[in-house]
């Protein structure tokens, strides 16, 4: 989507954000027979109203909410619902212009437009004759700065690549392909990238991604992503993980097909919020220095897949027996999570699908967090979750849940009882930390099923919004 302030918009599409109907008036965009017709709307309790005209069309949204977050959410869904109106009039760019008291109204309404108008379309043979029109989003030079309308530009691209990279099948997005993506992603936007093949992987003795590897013909990698402006606010890096398990059958533990293997693309999106958010980082310029790891392979039952009942030896030498190999996702991220330990961070965030007890606590409204940063880190990312509406629950991390994955042949085994599997799967991941950590299970949200105001279906890219957020206001 392209953003524009231009001196006089020559669009005849207009979206208009008013917190009354007089702010509305004021503006003089609707007949008289128009605003009788808006008026009669409002009395009735309607806030969003579409206008249609001949080759011309204007929504009007009236702010609604308390709380800021409130009213921008509110706004993002409106915004959703007049990209559907404009792509059904088949425009081509749209004018939004906000009277509102809300700042940040205009902005809100286009990052609904933008994210509910993305599409995937690379493997339609009609791509053409599906994309929607609208291309550009104009604002009202009073309604947003250039510095905000940059900023939305930068994020609903991290969006968009995020989603991207989840939509990408197997057969086209492997391992491999998906370190060659990242790669492409660093000299794009500016980050440095260096990527381990397997024999690096061998020589490093990660025994965790090699084990969920021995399954597939193809081998692994394990992207490392570096981010540092010539000045920054932190002492010490931030260290970003995404597990990048781009598809995973369950191994020999297999999983069913329905509602379950039929879209484990998915199971990568830990890598796609962390990779789109380095794109970020590097496009915004921000001024932290930032290191993200992604570890990444299929996990197949394959002629040599590790087995239920092995032990195996991590990279930190811990061993490890295995009792499931669909709990391969926390093999991964213990390997990245003590490679991390080599740079001393500051705060290490994890990301990743981990866990369907995680997606059993929230469902599709948000996300789980646990960890052992501190309460002011913990804090500041659960008021990001809040501007975003990107919600999430903070689950414990009591020492009873470590006892629940301790082995009787092993240090550790990888996986709990038949409860509390989102926290025990949290306590393994901790085994393998010595610094502040934040991990973040985005099972249930990262992936879905259909449309919903300006989630589309697929891969949705959550996470990545409410990450930028809180790396914005870091050390604020």
């Amino acid at each position: 989507m392209l953003f524009k302030i231009p001196a006089k918009s020559s669009s005849r599409y207009i979206v208009a954000i008013a917190d009354n109907v007089q702010q509305i008036q004021s503006l003089s965009l609707l007949s008289e027979s128009e605003m009788l017709y808006f008026e009669k709307c409002f009395k009735e309790g309607t806030r969003y109203v579409t206008i249609a005209r001949p080759g011309a069309a204007i929504c009007v949204i009236i702010v609604t909410g308390k709380q800021p977050e409130e009213k921008a959410e509110q706004l993002r869904k409106s915004g959703a619902k007049a990209a559907a109106a404009l792509s059904a009039e088949s425009a081509g760019s749209v004018c939004v212009i906000n009277r509102s008291s809300f700042a940040q109204a205009a902005y809100a309404v286009a990052e609904g437009m933008s994210l509910s108008a993305y599409q995937f379309l690379k493997y339609k043979t009609d791509a053409k004759k599906k994309a929607y029109a609208l291309k550009t989003i104009e604002f009202d030079k009073n309604s947003i700065t250039v510095k905000e309308m940059q900023q939305l530009s930068v994020v609903v691209d991290a969006v968009s690549i995020a989603r991207d990279l989840v939509n990408e099948p197997l057969n086209s997005l492997g391992a491999k392909e998906l370190s060659g993506r990242i790669a492409a992603l660093g000299k794009q936007a500016g980050f440095r990238t260096r990527t381990l093949g397997k024999s690096d992987i061998v020589k490093e003795k990660m025994g965790g991604i090699l084990a969920v590897n021995r399954g597939s013909i193809d081998p692994p990698a394990f992207s490392i992503m570096e981010y540092k402006p010539a000045r920054f606010l932190n002492r010490q890096p931030i260290v970003l993980v995404g597990k990048g398990v781009v598809y995973d059958t369950g191994g020999l533990s297999l999983k069913p097909t329905p509602n379950s293997m039929d879209r484990m693309k998915s199971d990568m999106s830990g890598a796609a919020v962390v990779a789109s958010v380095m794109y970020a980082i590097a496009k915004l310029k921000l001024p932290l220095q930032v290191i993200a790891l992604v570890p990444a392979t299929d996990n197949r039952p394959g002629e040599n897949a590790y087995v239920p009942g092995d032990v195996i030896r991590m990279y930190s030498g811990t061993t490890v027996e295995v009792l499931n190999t669909d709990a391969e996702g926390r093999l991964l991220l213990a390997d990245a999570l003590h490679w991390a330990k080599r740079y001393k961070p500051e705060l290490v965030i994890d990301f990743a699908t981990l866990t369907g007890a995680a997606a059993a606590i929230t469902g599709a409204e948000g996300m789980i967090f646990m960890g052992t940063a501190s309460d002011q880190v913990k804090s500041a990312v659960a008021e990001s979750g809040r501007r975003q509406y990107e919600r999430m629950v903070e689950l414990p991390l009591w020492n009873e849940y470590g006892d629940m994955i301790v082995s009787d042949i092993a240090d550790l085994k990888n996986v709990g009882g038949p409860t509390g599997g989102a926290i025990t799967a949290g306590k393994f991941l901790e085994h393998f930390t010595d610094y502040p950590w934040l991990h973040f299970d985005i099972a249930g949200v990262s992936f879905a099923q259909s449309k919903k105001g300006y989630h589309t279906a697929g891969g949705t890219g959550f996470g990545v919004r409410v990450l930028l957020d809180f790396l914005l206001h870091y050390g604020k």
